[in-house]
Order: C-alpha cells, then sequence, then structure tokens
C-alpha cells in the first residue's frame, strides 16, 4: 500500500510539473521562437543564434537563471506564453498587435520596422515607384501576383486583408487574381519564388537577410498608396518580447536589460543596433 501510495505521489507531482512547466523548472527561463528569421534568431549548425538569443541570455544573467530557447512554429508562440505552461516567453522578431496584447504582456518595444516585398531582381513585372530618391513597391502593383507569407506574421496579416473582403473592408488586391500562399517560414516562400509564388512578404531585417544570401532576389519596402507619392508610406510596426500575462518579474528584467541595450553611445548606436549588423553578416 505504501509503494501505491509513493507511485501515485509521484505522478502527482510529475502531472504538476507538467501542469506548471515554470514553477518546477525555475532556474530556467523557456523561451518560444521560430528560429527562421535572420537576424533575430536562426541557427549556426545545430545552435539558435541571433539578436533575440543574445538578449535573452543577458536576461538571464540579471536573473541568474539559465536560458532554453525552443524552436517551433512562428504561429504557435503567442498561445504557448500565453498558456505559460511550454514557455515564459517568447522572442521571434514579435509585432506587438492588439490581438496578441489580449493574450500576452508585452515588453517595451526594441525594434521598429515595415514590410519588405522579395521578387526576383529579372521580373520586370513588378513596377516600382521612387519618391524622395528612395524606391518602393505599393500594394496596387502586386494585383493578380501570388504572394508568400510566413504563416501569422504581420506580413500575412496585412495580405490576407488586402486579399480578401469583409463586411467592414474591401481588400486593395480584392478581386484582382491576386492569391495568398503560406509558408512555414520566410525563406522556404522565397525559395519558391518564380515558381509556387511571384513575390513574398516579410519584415524589412529578414528580407534584406535573405536577399543578401540570393543575388537572383531584390528586395523593396511595401507601402500604401497617398493622394501623391509624396505621401505614400508603409506602416511602421515594434517588436517586443511576449511574456506569460502575469510574470513580473520576467518582464521588469526584460525591460531592464532592453533600457540598457536601447542607450546610444558616442555613434549614436545601440547595442541592439550593433547586435542587428553583426548577425546580418552571419
Amino acid at each position: 500500500m505504501k509503494k501505491f501510495f509513493s507511485v501515485v505521489l509521484a505522478a502527482l507531482l510529475l502531472v504538476g510539473c507538467i501542469a506548471v512547466f515554470t514553477s518546477c523548472g525555475n532556474d530556467t527561463i523557456i523561451v518560444s521562437t521560430n528560429a527562421f528569421f535572420a537576424p533575430f534568431e536562426y541557427y549556426d549548425g545545430d545552435k539558435i543564434v541571433g539578436v533575440d538569443v543574445e538578449i535573452m541570455e543577458l536576461v538571464g544573467k540579471k536573473m541568474d537563471k539559465k536560458v532554453k530557447f525552443e524552436n517551433g512554429e512562428f504561429s504557435a508562440i503567442i498561445d504557448n506564453v500565453a498558456a505559460g505552461k511550454v514557455a515564459d516567453c517568447g522572442a521571434a522578431g514579435i509585432t506587438i498587435t492588439d490581438e496578441r496584447k489580449e493574450k500576452v504582456d508585452f515588453s517595451i518595444p526594441y525594434y521598429t520596422s515595415v514590410q519588405y516585398v522579395i521578387f526576383s531582381a529579372n521580373d520586370a513585372s513588378i513596377k516600382t515607384k521612387t519618391a524622395d530618391g528612395k524606391e518602393y513597391i505599393v500594394w496596387e502593383a502586386l494585383a493578380g501576383k501570388k504572394i508568400g507569407t510566413q504563416t501569422d506574421t504581420t506580413g500575412w496579416i496585412y495580405t490576407d486583408s488586402e486579399v480578401g473582403k469583409t463586411d467592414d473592408y474591401t481588400g486593395i488586391l480584392y478581386d484582382t487574381g491576386a492569391e495568398l500562399k503560406n509558408f512555414d517560414s520566410a525563406q522556404l516562400a522565397a525559395d519558391g519564388i518564380g515558381n509556387l509564388v511571384d513575390v513574398v512578404i516579410i519584415d524589412q531585417l529578414p528580407a534584406e537577410y535573405i536577399v543578401s544570401k540570393q543575388s537572383s532576389l531584390k528586395c523593396l519596402p511595401l507601402y500604401y498608396a497617398g493622394d501623391t507619392d509624396a505621401e505614400d508610406a508603409p506602416v511602421e510596426e515594434q517588436y517586443a518580447i511576449a511574456v506569460t500575462k502575469g510574470n513580473t518579474k520576467l518582464l521588469d528584467a526584460i525591460n531592464e536589460v532592453l533600457k540598457e541595450l536601447l542607450v546610444k553611445d558616442s555613434d549614436g548606436k545601440t547595442e541592439i543596433e550593433k547586435m542587428v549588423m553583426k548577425h546580418m553578416v552571419g
């Protein structure tokens, strides 16, 4: 009988550890990520590296904890963090949105981005515009195109809205023949250019990173058209680290680290910017 109760107790403890992940592994910060979003996270051999990794390692030092990155689908990160069982936080170049804020808490922003279009450098059908010496693409130029995105990224959110129609909004690309095609990563989408898709929409730095490795590709910022060329503009978005609601100790530590990294040096550069530059050539 004693043995039976010992087995039951052990089983209950195991279940408790699974149900309350962080309480049983409170010496380690578990970070949910998608390691195909360079320069913020990517594989170097079998090791995950990148800007977000460096940030969270500093957080770990501040809290005297180990840090473990768990790679998975980008679309699962917010739910993983919200549940608080699989991960303590999420770092993957995650844009702050109202919908995501309903599920998780966010750190202070640490990087501002815009959406870019990746396309074949030889594709003359992609019409570009120039204003103030800057070349860019407006949504209207993507009419009839097969558009690849990484599932659940803001590029996917914007494109899904623009190719569709709801009671409240008719997308710019609605009824133009434009198609949205989803991929597990921006790199996989880019590999399909010229075959599966015509263009890929993804955040600026991942787009520039992909193009830097593939000379046959080009990328330009994606703008919403204004009344004049001078009023054409991109939508800016801010990256932050997602934290399980109520985990104020972790959130405070992350914010403290980010504040330190966002201080400009004598050359006007922040440590975040230096990390980005380092990993863009990684």
